[in-house]
């Protein structure tokens, strides 16, 4: 999401960016392919492909991109003992990265469609051209497929449909040698996942820090309360949904399934005890709740009629016990639980 909404602010303002994306490393490297970055013209970016020795290079390179028009690969050997280049810093790897314009004129495409189909919360199988034998088709020309609609730009649904052919829903980012009736080419196939949707049930102000660490990952965060000062009062992230309603009304305002994780913080103990019975009838796999063990257990037996359903899937008291007091270090615990939770699950 945060790539997201710094391309979303840039594009309101008609300013050219790059979208610089990772296709092949090789060895011990900080990013994988798939990974992703934005940078405009200013040099200002989101997102880090490193852990800050490449990003001044890149960026040199974004200025010529946009001034071009016109796409570029580039190749770092982080391995390498020359250390007044900047680059020996010991990873021992090799990063391969595609560097495409992101222009007004050309309707920011394809990032355009890609952060539509994010942030829709759906997900999507991407191919990029990062080497081609036909002079026809550019580099960074590319394909999106979204169940069975596709999109591609610059080239022809002929090729389009080729490559497309080799996308496969299940596959990690990989290169892939594509044969098509105009030539053949070198692309880059990958699955993009919308990030993790956050629902919090509760806006007390121990919500704020958990929802900004939550955020500053890039998860995409609502937060719900029946009581409309709670709600008013908070100052959670820009990117932060929020709702006030009944707590048993929640139904008519979401699917509850569009959520990945959710972690219930009334503090108010009939409410906790409403949340849980209606998210006893989903499929989240996540669901935290705060307060100590006690607490869990009187309401697990209040809902002793849908709590093997719950006991699988509930995180009660929410968090790993990583020290510390207060609301800061809580919500530390609680989102570090939840990423530990998403990382296993995926």
């Amino acid at each position: 999401m945060r790539l997201y909404e710094f391309f979303k602010e840039r594009a309101s303002r008609s300013q050219s960016l790059v979208l610089v994306t990772v296709y092949e490393t090789a060895g011990s490297t900080y990013s994988k392919a798939g990974g992703h970055m934005i940078i405009d013209g200013e040099g200002n970016f989101c997102g880090m492909l490193s852990g800050g020795c490449l990003e001044g290079d890149l960026v040199e390179r974004a200025r010529d991109v946009i001034n071009t028009g016109l796409a570029q690969t580039a190749t770092y050997d982080l391995g390498s003992d020359d250390e007044l280049w900047g680059l020996g810093v010991g990873c021992d790897g090799t990063m391969r990265v595609l560097l495409q314009p992101l222009l007004p004129q050309t309707n920011y495409q394809p990032f355009a469609a890609f952060a539509d189909v994010l942030n829709a919360g759906q997900a999507a199988e991407i191919a990029i051209v990062v080497d081609a034998d036909a002079p026809a088709i550019a580099v960074g020309a590319s394909v999106i497929r979204k169940d069975a609609e596709c999109l591609h730009f610059g080239m022809s649904e002929t090729v389009a449909s080729s490559i497309a052919h080799f996308l496969d829903e299940n596959e990690q980012a990989m290169t892939r040698q594509v044969d098509t009736p105009e030539g053949s080419f070198t692309v880059l196939c990958a699955r993009i996942e919308p990030p993790p949707s956050l629902l919090v049930l509760g806006a007390g102000l121990d919500s704020e820090p958990l929802v900004r660490i939550a955020s500053e990952l890039g998860w995409r965060c609502t937060v719900a309360d029946h009581r409309p000062a709670y709600v008013e009062s908070r100052s959670f992230p820009d990117s932060t949904q929020t709702l006030c309603c009944e707590v048993d009304k929640l139904d008519a305002e979401f699917d509850w399934n569009e959520f990945d994780l959710v972690l219930v913080m009334s503090h108010h103990l009939a409410s906790d005890r409403a949340y849980l019975r209606q998210l006893a009838e989903t499929d989240i796999g996540y669901i935290g709740l705060l307060g100590p063990a006690g607490r869990r257990d009187r309401l697990m037996s209040d809902l002793s009629d849908v709590a093997d359903v719950l006991q699988d899937r509930l995180h009660g008291p929410a968090g790993i016990e990583l020290g510390g007091r207060g609301p800061g270090p809580i919500a530390l615990a609680i989102v570090a639980e939840m990423q530990q939770f998403l990382s296993k699950r995926g």
